[in-house]
């Protein structure tokens, strides 16, 4: 590593190599140790260290925070998606309506890619970066700290700066109760024949279970455990999931909620699979808006997240003088059946 020709070191390999954590790298080469206590021996070592493998990118970084370049970041999970597509659109237009560039990448869902791709940044000299969906937004955090760049957290929130995300409890609450009054005409609807299918351990999932299970024991007076089925939110672990709970029941719920676009794939896929008269009665409700899933042959209730809210949100809260790191919540928006909303890509302009 010491080599010129080897790639820099990272506060991430200096943690590594010193035996400390990120955080105390962090405030040993932003210069903050002593207030947070650290050994004079512990900042001597990492000191040594940066300057041993060349630890360089951050530093000069840091001394291009008094000129601005224009460049604003937005870091994604992922872009092939229409919740994150239209974040980054609804950014861009943020960006360029003040006059400055805007840079939109993706680090899928990887925590060491999210720091990784902080640092590229950074080296670029972008004056701000909003964190969107970040796995680990405290460890993109880090990098920023030692940067001195100004952040924030969009989407998923972390504890060290502001963050600026949809109220997931009472969308789930909202969708939970949508899909419920949808059965009214039909006949009664029974604990186990509502499942919640897809998400992860992270805090829009658990606000949202949350919220299903809050309404689900309120209006139909049990929530048992197994009717929730968090799958992540690949679409194929999804496909699965849906394929074992058919081959051990010969049949869907009556009624789902999908936790994102994304594990709606994952139903469809499954669905391809299997004749369609199989699931003529079923009523799926998605956390996460596409026009297209609203005209399927089953009724589909939707969540739209208000990006625009957000990312307006987010552009405020930033420029205050010193933002505390609590946490902002945007209302989604309940879409239900055969609706087709506008949005960002309205605002394209055609080119005869």
């Amino acid at each position: 590593m010491a080599s010129s020709s080897k790639k820099k070191a990272t506060i991430y390999d200096l943690s590594v190599l010193s035996g400390s954590s990120p955080s105390t790298v962090s405030a040993v080469l932003n210069g903050t140790w002593q207030k947070r206590r650290i050994k004079e021996s512990t900042a001597e070592l990492i000191r040594n260290l940066a300057e041993t493998h060349q630890y360089t990118a951050n530093r000069q970084a840091r001394g291009l925070r008094s000129s601005r370049s224009g460049l604003i970041g937005l870091l994604l999970p992922i872009h092939d998606n229409r919740y994150f597509s239209s974040m980054a659109q609804t950014f861009e237009a943020h960006v360029r309506s003040k006059g400055q560039c805007p840079i939109v990448v993706s680090a899928s869902r990887d925590p060491e890619e999210e720091r990784k791709t902080a640092e590229t940044l950074i080296s670029y000299s972008i004056d701000e970066l909003f964190i969107c969906g970040a796995t680990d937004p405290d460890g993109v955090h880090e990098v920023c700290e030692a940067a001195g760049l100004k952040h924030i957290n969009i989407d998923l929130p972390g504890t060290k700066v502001p963050s600026v995300i949809s109220d997931n409890y009472e969308g789930g609450r909202m969708l939970t109760e949508a899909i419920i009054r949808h059965f009214q005409a039909s006949g009664p609807l029974a604990p186990h024949d509502l499942y919640l299918f897809g998400g992860r351990n992270d805090h829009a999932s658990r606000e949202r279970i949350r919220g299903f299970r809050a309404v689900k024991s309120e209006l139909l007076g049990a929530d048992p455990d197994e009717c929730i089925q968090p799958t992540g939110y690949a679409p194929n672990n999804a496909r699965l999931a849906f394929e074992a709970f058919y081959e051990k029941h010969g049949k869907l719920p009556r009624g789902l909620f999908v936790n994102s676009s994304i594990n709606f794939e994952g139903l469809l896929r499954f669905m391809a699979g299997h004749p369609h008269e199989n699931f003529a009665d079923l009523v799926v409700g998605c956390y996460d808006y596409d026009p297209f899933a609203s005209f399927l042959p089953f009724p589909v209730i939707m969540i739209r997240q208000d990006v625009e809210g957000m990312i307006t949100k987010a552009f405020d809260v930033i420029e205050e003088a010193r933002p505390q790191p609590r946490i902002h919540l945007i209302q989604p928006e309940l879409v239900q059946p055969r609706t087709a909303l506008t949005g960002p890509l309205d605002a394209l302009k055609d080119i005869e």
